[in-house]
């Protein structure tokens, strides 16, 4: 009996400084893991989001000018980027003005029979590179074409181009509150067809829509008021 004594009281003590070893072991492994832990949970709605679809919006740099552009606006998917770009051209649902990137598909059934309504205004954005602006064109150029002035309907004024002009198939309608500018085709084959120019910084904006919206010009010309504002931010 008095031989396993010590051997026993060793083994006690063996046991007891393996423990006082793996407590600290333990206590670390525990630390770490909690700190892995809150990291994957602060890191976790970056994860989801990512995942989820595209930020709302893009920052694109035309011309040397920044627009904020909504991700669904983009009509080329080789556009969709950040960063510096020589053009990039858009879309958005009217009247409601929402981005939207879904196209508008047509039926084998009333593809010949059916003219398909537009329900979108277009918008590209260029790099002028000091190319004349809209406002020097239309002072400048479209008088030496233009020819007698149409009454006036709505606060609207038309002004037909001459058939041997660079223009000729083509209208100019100017109005007032909101200020609006088009040039658009004729109605033939197709329904006519506006387009709208503005300058901002080192880009032109070019409005396309059709020309049947001119009924309700005003609201037309608010609309890209409002689609101007929201790429360029309010004007300091």
């Amino acid at each position: 009996m008095s031989l396993l004594f010590p051997t026993t009281s060793r083994s006690r003590q063996w046991r007891r400084s393996r423990r006082s070893h793996l407590v600290p072991i333990m206590t670390g492994g525990l630390l770490a893991a909690t700190a892995l832990a809150l990291v994957a949970y602060l890191l976790w709605p970056t994860w989801q989001s990512r995942r989820a679809g595209d930020p709302d919006r893009i920052p694109v740099s035309v011309g040397a000018t920044l627009f904020n552009v909504p991700t669904h606006a983009f009509r080329r998917k080789v556009q969709k980027h950040s960063g510096p770009q020589e053009r990039v051209d858009l879309s958005y649902l009217y009247p409601s003005l929402e981005a939207s990137d879904v196209p508008t598909h047509v039926s084998i059934e009333n593809f010949d029979e059916t003219q398909q309504p537009i329900d979108r205004i277009f918008l590209s954005i260029t790099a002028h590179h000091e190319a004349m602006s809209p406002e020097a064109r239309l002072r400048t150029v479209y008088p030496r074409y233009d020819d007698q002035l149409m009454p006036v309907q709505d606060g609207l004024t038309t002004r037909p181009f001459r058939d041997a002009s660079p223009y000729s198939q083509e209208d100019l309608f100017l109005g007032e509150a909101p200020a609006l500018v088009a040039r658009c085709t004729r109605d033939a084959r197709t329904p006519g067809m506006c387009l709208s120019e503005r300058r901002i910084g080192g880009a032109d904006l070019v409005f396309r829509f059709p020309r049947a919206w001119l009924e309700q010009w005003r609201e037309v010309g608010n609309a890209m008021d409002a689609l101007t504002l929201q790429l360029s931010g309010p004007k300091r």
